[in-house]
C-alpha cells in the first residue's frame, strides 16, 4: 500500500509539471502575440537574405531571397509540398541532399525569428525544469525536446527557455545539438519590440567556455560570467500582415 501510495504522487507530481510548462508556454505565447501568426504574413532581414512566411488554414510558404556573388536573385520557397529554387526567375534543380539542407536553414532562421510561436507544434514534448534567478529576475525554466516524427532533421536537439515570471516574456534561451561536431548555444534577448501587435526580439548568442558545460546549469553559467560572445541575432525591417 505504501508504496502505491508513492508510486501515486510520483505520477501526479510528474503530470503537475507537465501542465505547468503547458501552461507557462500558452502565457508566452499569449503574452508575445504569437497567437495571431496561424494566419498571418511576416517579413523581415536576416543577414542581408530577406525572408518571409506565410501561414493561412495549415498551408505555409516560407521564402528567402538573396542575391549571390554572380549578382543573381536567388529565390528559394518552402511550402507542403516541398522545396524549390529559382535564380533570375528561372527554375532550377536542385539536388535532394542541398534541397533538405536549404530547408533546414530556411525553417532554423524562421523558427526563432516567430518564437515563441511554435512551442505548441504537435511534436514538441514540455517539462518543467522550476525557477531560476538570472540578473537578479526570477524566471520559469521550460524544457523542450522533439520527437522523432514531425520533429525534423535536428529532433536529437534539446532547448531550455527562461520565462521571466513576471512578464511571461522569453528573455533568455539555450540549447544543445549534435550536428557537425555538436556543440551548445545560449541566447539572450534585446531589442524587444511590437509590430501589428506581435512582439520581435533580437539575440545576443554565446557559447560555453567550458566544453563540458552542462546545458541544465548554463544559466548560471551565464550569471557566473563564463559564456563567450560568438554573434548578435539581428531582424531588420519587420513587417506582420495578420488575416
Amino acid at each position: 500500500m505504501k508504496h502505491w501510495f508513492l508510486f501515486a504522487l510520483t505520477v501526479l507530481y510528474a503530470c503537475n509539471d507537465s501542465h505547468n510548462a503547458q501552461q507557462i508556454v500558452d502565457a508566452t505565447i499569449l503574452a508575445s502575440g504569437s497567437n495571431k501568426l496561424s494566419n498571418s504574413k511576416v517579413e523581415f532581414i536576416f543577414r542581408d537574405k530577406e525572408y518571409g512566411v506565410e501561414q493561412k488554414g495549415g498551408t505555409y510558404e516560407m521564402v528567402r531571397l538573396w542575391e549571390n556573388e554572380a549578382g543573381e536573385v536567388v529565390r528559394d520557397e518552402v511550402t507542403n509540398e516541398g522545396f524549390k529554387r529559382e535564380v533570375n526567375g528561372q527554375k532550377v534543380e536542385v539536388a535532394d541532399s542541398m534541397a533538405f539542407k536549404y530547408t533546414n536553414s530556411i525553417n532554423s532562421v524562421i523558427y526563432f525569428a516567430l518564437l515563441p510561436y511554435r512551442l505548441n507544434d504537435q511534436a514538441v514534448n514540455k517539462e518543467y525544469l522550476g525557477k531560476e534567478s538570472i540578473k537578479n529576475n526570477e524566471y520559469h525554466k521550460v524544457q523542450v525536446t522533439f520527437n522523432e516524427e514531425g520533429g525534423g532533421k535536428d529532433h536529437d536537439d534539446v532547448f531550455i527557455y527562461w520565462i521571466n515570471t513576471d512578464t511571461n516574456f522569453i528573455d533568455y534561451l539555450a540549447y544543445s545539438y549534435k550536428v557537425d561536431g555538436g556543440g551548445m548555444r545560449f541566447r539572450e534577448s534585446y531589442n524587444p519590440r511590437v509590430v501589428n501587435g506581435v512582439r520581435f526580439v533580437d539575440y545576443v548568442n554565446y557559447e560555453p567556455e567550458d566544453k563540458n558545460q552542462e546545458l541544465e546549469s548554463i544559466g548560471q553559467a551565464f550569471n557566473d560570467n563564463k559564456l563567450k560572445e560568438l554573434s548578435k541575432i539581428v531582424l531588420a525591417n519587420v513587417l506582420v500582415e495578420t488575416y
